[in-house]
């Protein structure tokens, strides 16, 4: 039955209780710990049932109840407290306001993501890319920075997985209820829904936008699940990762389009965008659009201010993990744009192919994302590097090292992830700041003075209650599986609180081997249970795609492997993995393993969450953990070796694994004096929080976004935009005069004075004349490449030297000198290369134009 009005009924709450809404609503109460006890002090059973969500606890727990804490003075002054810490917490003199001072300027950084990991009441995301895009709002909004975030809000999220009685992975939809949850729906000023609209081939599609508050931060979130949307277009926003290509192409579009028209009705004005993965590289079209319709400038000089005021973040390291349209059908949903560009089809095509000319290739939404952004940084310096090979394609005539993408390591929220009891420990030791502390302070040698005996008995706290909550996730996922009393009676036993245990959690993909650990059962069966005294349990979670049947299969294989050895009360899988799970896992296990193969991980985030909480890692040398101390915080598995051969590597790893748990991982655990304390152990964890958390932190990490992405970027866009867009109209019309000439360029002769024999720090003096084809001096950066030659004849490792300009001789051409030294000896090499040079440019490789001699 259909109503015929609706409304939207709020809480209704006491007086004195009128804070709850406020502490409700801003999502800081997800990492303070006295909000979140309040709460859970409100009702600690509809806490959990909620799914830790005050907003829907607010509007469901009796008014009963509601008028007893009203009259309670002990809630009213933790309340208060409370309520007191968020207003600080919104108005203290941060670290930006310190760092950054722009007069009159306004800045604004907008950052887009398909998906946001807040909190466990909020499932809109499927894993690590989601949970860093939360981390990342949290930790801007701790360090100020002028930030506003778009995304979409799922109606039905990702998956809720549960497992059938043969181990197959099952998926349910719950639907969120979007009324109680942390959101705000934004309205005109006239009280009615602010809707936005984007073209879509014959029809127009509209989106609310909801707005959750992220201290600070605001993350607005489309929603197409409503009238006058057709029923396909209400699924749009659906499901997260959900449908065919068509409908990913369908969701792309109102990420990127939908998201610059929705921070355009709400009177933003981002001086830098910032695209985290490729899925809301449209944006980049619909910004030209702007710029060309709105502000009267050609394609060219539109392009040059989007590109000027663009910073890319990629986390995938493998190219088939990219979004990839055919030709025709981006032509059919996009192709409208390049009527407005100007382009031809090919033209337009070609911004989003790593090879122009080749007509045949795809639209990629990963080139479309590399080609119009000034700044762009793989997730850690292995995924930096591995990202470089990815695209050198996009620069191919750049010694490797210096095609243009960096990397800026992931991080993790401190106090989202650390749990309260190892907070407070902190807090009493380090001092209340330690969570956004730099690796240079002092403060981090002061976890040397935590008591061994303090940061043990805590730590074996935590594992009980990861102990206790997985039995009693176990139970009910049993229970609404139907399984038979004795399954039943089995979860209440499984584990045990005094045991080592193993965490392994992440999405199910078959490169991050969650079954390595299983490869030769009868071994690991005897590290498990072979020495009484010496026991090791296992605690394994994670989700396969619903579409990644080969993950799906292993997860299958995992539960059989487990009751075919007879080991189900030491290894557990424990379904359904969330951010709550993940949080308890983190802070409960004692160990944290990660086995993918190198170098597939673009980063991992799991393992330095651990860190945090004192868990040494012991994982491949892949993603973060390859820059990490990894030898006094833990435990690495090989030597950073890469394989022809998987099975080869598999059985190679999976020795070295067992060898790590016999000879070193148990007997350190387990060497107790006579307190029972493991001192060698709790020395490792001491390590692991001390050299892991100030560098593994989003605090780290935002601050090198700002430094090196967002503050160059909102300068560019203060620099391209003033006097009218003149600085980008000259900049463009020079990149057209540079592009008309370039291939005229001529490199006449090099004349280098010396023979073919030196010696170390001999000076070697060097000449050139160039013909620059009408171009100017300053046109042009002429360096020297000087390095050690390998085996195939290569320079390795250059080192460019700036030569100077001298002048220009009877044939109008370019002089230029130089100087090289060698340091070192052996075979060594010499080139010359002539690069763009104009101040406006963000670096001389973005035009992508190199001649070398």
């Amino acid at each position: 039955m259909q109503p015929i009005r609706t409304f939207n009924v709020s809480p209704s709450l006491p007086n004195p209780l009128e804070p709850l809404r406020k502490l409700a609503y801003n999502l800081h109460w997800d990492w303070n710990v006295e909000t979140k006890d309040l709460f859970r002090r409100l009702d600690r059973d509809l806490w959990e049932s909620s799914r830790h969500n005050p907003v829907l606890m607010l509007g469901t727990i009796s008014q009963a109840r509601l008028q007893e804490v009203a009259e309670d003075e002990g809630f009213l002054a933790q309340m208060e407290r409370a309520s007191r810490q968020l207003d600080d917490y919104l108005n203290e003199r941060t670290w930006y306001r310190k760092h950054r001072d722009k007069g009159e300027k306004t800045e604004c950084y907008a950052y887009f993501c398909a998906e946001y990991g807040l909190t466990d009441c909020l499932p809109i995301y499927s894993g690590g890319l989601g949970v860093l895009a939360g981390d990342h709002l949290k930790s801007a909004s701790d360090l100020g920075l002028p930030l506003v975030a778009v995304g979409l809000l799922y109606q039905e999220g990702y998956f809720a997985q549960y497992l059938n009685a043969d181990g197959w992975q099952q998926e349910r939809y719950p639907v969120n209820d979007f009324y109680n949850m942390p959101l705000h729906l934004e309205r005109n000023a006239d009280g009615s829904e602010l809707r936005i609209e984007v073209d879509y081939p014959g029809r127009t599609v509209y989106a609310r936008v909801w707005r959750v508050q992220v201290g600070t931060v605001p993350l607005y979130l489309l929603d197409t699940n409503i009238e006058p949307n057709n029923p396909y277009d209400h699924d749009i926003t659906d499901e997260l990762y959900g449908g065919d290509l068509d409908m990913r192409i369908h969701q792309e579009m109102m990420l990127g389009i939908g998201g610059v028209r929705v921070l355009q009705a709400l009177k933003y004005k981002p001086t830098v965008y910032h695209l985290n993965e490729g899925h809301s590289a449209f944006l980049i079209l619909e910004r030209i659009r702007k710029l060309i319709q709105e502000e009267g400038l050609s394609f060219d000089d539109a392009k040059q201010v989007a590109l000027a005021t663009q910073i890319f973040t990629t986390h995938t390291p493998v190219s088939a993990g990219f979004d990839l349209f055919p030709p025709d059908k981006a032509m059919y949903y996009v192709g409208h744009y390049a009527n407005i560009f100007g382009l031809s089809r090919e033209e337009f095509l070609g911004l989003g192919r790593e090879n122009p000319v080749d007509i045949a290739s795809p639209f990629s939404m990963a080139a479309l994302a590399l080609k119009t952004a000034s700044y762009t940084n793989g997730v850690s310096s292995l995924h930096g590097e591995v990202s470089r090979v990815m695209f050198q394609g996009l620069w191919p005539n750049l010694p490797l090292p210096e095609v243009p993408i960096t990397s800026i390591t992931n991080g993790v929220h401190a106090r989202s992830v650390v749990a309260k009891s190892m907070q407070e420990l902190y807090d009493r030791y380090l001092g209340p700041s330690w969570s956004d502390k730099g690796a240079d302070d002092p403060l981090w040698d002061r976890v040397t003075s935590i008591p061994d005996e303090e940061l043990w008995r805590n730590h074996e706290r935590c594992r009980s209650e990861l102990v206790v909550y997985v039995r009693e996730r176990m139970l009910k996922h049993l229970r609404d599986r139907g399984a038979p009393p004795t399954e039943l009676a089995q979860a209440q036993e499984v584990l045990d609180p005094s045991v080592l245990t193993i965490g392994f959690a992440r999405r199910f993909a078959t490169y991050k081997r969650a079954n390595l650990f299983m490869r030769d059962i009868e071994r690991i069966k005897k590290i498990m249970t072979g020495n009484k005294d010496r026991q090791v349990q296992f605690v394994i979670a994670g989700k396969a795609h619903p579409k990644d049947m080969p993950g799906k299969e292993l997860i299958r294989q995992i539960i059989h492997q487990i009751r075919e050895a007879g080991i189900g009360d030491r290894v557990v899988f424990v379904p359904d993995y969330d951010i709550y799970l993940a949080r308890m896992m983190v802070s409960g296990c004692d160990v944290w393993l990660n086995t993918p193969r190198r170098p597939r991980e673009a980063s991992g985030t799991s393992g330095m969450k651990g860190s945090m909480n004192g868990l040494p890692n012991l994982s491949i040398l892949d993603g973060w953990w390859d820059e990490a101390d990894y030898v006094r915080t833990g435990w690495p598995i090989g030597h950073g070796e890469t394989y022809d051969d998987p099975e080869y590597e598999d059985q190679v790893e999976a020795n070295a694994l067992y060898e790590l748990f016999e000879e070193e991982v148990v007997p350190l655990f387990y060497n107790r004096d006579s307190e029972g304390i493991p001192r060698g152990w709790v020395a490792k964890m001491k390590d692991a929080i001390r050299f892991n958390t100030p560098v593994f932190n989003t605090a780290r990490m935002l601050r090198d976004y700002a430094v090196h992405g967002y503050f160059p970027a909102s300068d560019r866009n203060f620099a391209m935009t003033g006097d009218h867009y003149q600085p980008a109209k000259e900049l463009a019309s020079w990149k057209r005069r540079l592009f008309e000439r370039w291939y005229e360029i001529k490199i006449e002769d090099v004349d280098i004075a010396a023979s073919s024999e030196l010696v170390v720090n001999q000076s070697v003096a060097v000449k050139t004349r160039i013909n620059l084809a009408g171009l100017s001096a300053d046109d042009v950066q002429v360096e020297l490449y000087q390095g050690a030659v390998n085996a195939d004849g290569q320079i390795v490792n250059g080192l460019p030297v700036v030569m100077d300009y001298q002048g220009t001789d009877e044939h109008h051409c370019s002089i230029y000198k130089g100087d090289v030294v060698y340091g070192s000896s052996g075979l060594q090499g010499l080139s010359l290369r002539v690069l763009p040079k104009h101040d406006y440019l963000s670096s001389p490789y973005e035009p992508g134009l190199v001649l070398w001699a």
